[in-house]
């Protein structure tokens, strides 16, 4: 398997794309069908495109608009919503205090984005951790970023199943694990790059992501997403209309015993001849499993020829570990 899954990564030129509309509403034997492909696609790439994934667009194009005006006001009013502690996963996160490389190569260039970041609503409606912090303008972000967590939280839910399917697992198989899932919403705001960036930084810097899977609504202005094949060629990874960009992140590949790939991405400047129209906002769900689950491989992932190329970790404590090296605070993991 390894040596396919090397030669498939080398040569790749585009991220599968994958419609769910039968999965969603098909028999077993469709179930399965797209479950091999949504497999295949993690097995040799770790992205995938989702479409028929039964998010209304309406929603996401309600989303993007107040989270682009949430962005849009003067820089003192959004970082009066900018939480007190050092590792920072809520709230308004300002230019310059994020390096997500530093998770891999140590001190890099702060990454040229701010984001919002909204931690788990299913865990703050029941009242548990520390509760998020709500700007009160633009009126209508809050109802929003609430009915887009509600859908980001039922296609993780469908995604999982889809993924314990592909791991040749019951479909149910995740669902004790996600039940209170780790669920963080991320906006992030690239603003136009009017002077020129510093030596080797990027909008986001070469990286991993953390957790289960990531969901991505992409936008399509210049300077984005990319990601990086086995032989070290990085290719962009164009947007697909009313789609969502789906990657396996740490927890995963752990879990898989690197079954799944957790490929190394990063979002690049845009050309240095625009300027005016290079903002780029991207709408974002880290998701995972319920932070004291521990994830070690998967009994379908485990052979007897390869034993598990992991230890056992809490997923909670994993993901600190990796947000406190990404903003500097202690040593990565």
């Amino acid at each position: 398997m390894a040596a396919e899954m090397t030669a498939d990564m080398t040569a790749l030129t585009t991220v599968p794309v994958i419609d769910m509309t039968r999965f969603l509403h098909g028999d077993a034997a469709d179930k399965a069908a797209v479950a091999r492909q949504f497999g295949d696609a993690f097995e040799s790439v770790g992205f995938a495109a989702v479409t028929g994934h039964g998010v209304p667009e309406a929603l996401a194009n309600d989303m993007y608009a107040q989270a682009s005006g949430f962005f849009a006001h003067p820089f003192a009013e959004k970082l009066a919503h900018m939480p007190p502690e050092a590792a920072k996963g809520r709230g308004y996160l300002p230019l310059g205090i994020e390096s997500v490389a530093a998770t891999l190569a140590g001190e890099t260039p702060p990454d040229l984005c701010e984001a919002l970041v909204f931690g788990s609503l299913q865990r703050e409606r029941a009242g548990q951790g520390k509760p998020n912090i709500w700007p009160t303008q633009p009126a209508g972000l809050a109802p929003s970023v609430n009915a887009w967590f509600d859908a980001m939280h039922a296609l993780c839910g469908q995604l999982m199943r889809m993924s314990a399917l592909a791991l040749d697992l019951p479909e149910d198989h995740f669902d004790a694990s996600f039940s209170t899932p780790s669920l963080t919403l991320r906006f992030v705001n690239y603003p136009d790059q009017i002077e020129p960036p510093a030596a080797g930084q990027l909008r986001y810097g070469a990286h991993h992501d953390y957790g289960g899977l990531t969901i991505l609504r992409q936008d399509p202005a210049q300077g984005g997403l990319q990601i990086c094949d086995l032989a070290g060629q990085w290719h962009d990874v164009p947007p697909v209309a009313d789609s969502f960009v789906i990657n396996s992140g740490d927890l995963m590949a752990r879990w898989t015993n690197d079954r799944w790939r957790s490929t190394l991405h990063r979002v690049i400047n845009p050309p240095r001849h625009l300027t005016g129209s290079t903002r780029r906002l991207s709408m974002v769900a880290f998701t995972g499993p319920d932070d004291n689950s521990e994830v070690s491989c998967l009994p379908s992932c485990l052979r007897a020829d390869e034993p598990p190329r992991y230890q056992p970790v809490l997923a909670g404590e994993y993901i600190r570990q990796k947000l406190a090296a990404s903003m500097d605070i202690g040593k990565a993991a």
